[in-house]
Order: C-alpha cells, then sequence, then structure tokens
C-alpha cells in the first residue's frame, strides 16, 4: 500500500516535469502561442486516474503560463482549474472505454468551451482570435497522448510490449 502511493507520488511528479518541457516546447500561434503542456496531463489523466490528471494539467498550464511570461496575469488561475476539470473529465472517459469520445471531448472543450469566460472578462474577439491556436494545440496534445496511452500503459503495468516479444526470439539481436 504504501510502496503504491509512493509510486503514485513520483508518477505524479514525473508527469508534472513533463508538463514543464511540453511547456517549454512553443509553436507560435496567432495570439500566444502553443505548448504540449496537456499531452502529459492527459497521460497522467488515462493512466493514473482524475485526481492525478487533474493536478498535472494545473500545475502543468501554471507553468506554461510561467514559462510564457504570464501574458494574462492572474486569469490563469482560471485557466489551471478549468485544465484540471477538463484531464479529470477526460480521464473518466477514457477509463469508462469511452476513449475516443473522450479525446473528442477535450478537443472541443479545450478550444471553445474553456476560453468562454474570456469572451466576456476581455472581448469576443479576443474569443475568435484565440480559437486557431486552441484547436491546432487540443488536436496536437490529444493526438500525441492517445499514440502514447496504450504504450506508456503496457510499460507501467509490466506487461509485454512489441519490443519484448523481439527480444524474445532475438531475431534483431543476432
Amino acid at each position: 500500500m504504501r510502496n503504491q502511493k509512493i509510486r503514485g507520488m513520483i508518477l505524479i511528479s514525473l508527469f508534472a516535469a513533463l508538463s514543464a518541457v511540453g511547456a517549454a516546447i512553443k509553436i507560435p500561434a496567432v495570439i500566444t502561442s502553443v505548448a504540449l503542456d496537456s499531452f502529459p496531463a492527459l497521460l497522467a489523466a488515462a493512466l493514473l486516474g482524475p485526481v492525478a490528471g487533474a493536478a498535472v494539467g494545473g500545475i502543468g498550464h501554471m507553468l506554461s503560463a510561467l514559462m510564457g511570461g504570464m501574458p494574462l496575469g492572474p486569469l490563469h488561475g482560471l485557466i489551471a482549474v478549468e485544465m484540471a476539470v477538463l484531464a479529470a473529465l477526460f480521464s473518466i472517459l477514457y477509463r469508462s472505454e469511452r476513449k475516443w469520445s473522450a479525446a473528442l471531448f477535450f478537443i472541443l472543450a479545450n478550444s471553445f468551451v474553456a476560453p468562454l469566460p474570456f469572451m466576456f472578462i476581455i472581448s469576443k474577439v479576443f474569443y475568435i482570435a484565440l480559437i486557431p491556436s486552441l484547436v491546432i494545440g487540443s488536436v496536437l496534445n490529444t493526438a500525441f497522448a492517445m499514440i502514447v496511452i496504450p504504450r506508456l500503459g503496457r510499460i507501467l503495468s509490466g506487461r509485454k510490449g512489441v519490443a519484448d516479444e523481439r527480444r524474445a526470439d532475438n531475431s534483431i539481436y543476432r
């Protein structure tokens, strides 16, 4: 039991660190930039559960915002909460065997629903200008996550993967 808790804390820390790395990978966009900071949150959400995904999602956004100079100031706190909620909901959908629904939900919610408060706080023009960048970022982060989750899940659970099967017949090591 204690080892499981320690392992969980280590994995959450690892995914949060990966969010910092993803936040440093910036793709220029219309308003700010697109980062790969939610990719590790989606991994944590699918593999470790909604609480871990929410923690990594919130921390990941704050790290990304700090690295980008906090262009929206204290509003990044709101975005971090939104990311935490989206990661938790992604986890619930993904873990209930609705993987593609989870992916579609995250892309649509992160691109169109999460920025809605900015239409009222800042302006409708700002909201519309955010959409293309958010769609690109959401699609990239979700696509990477959907590719990596099954493979990383096998590794974390200790099940054999393709590389193990190749080693078993020694075909690539002769």
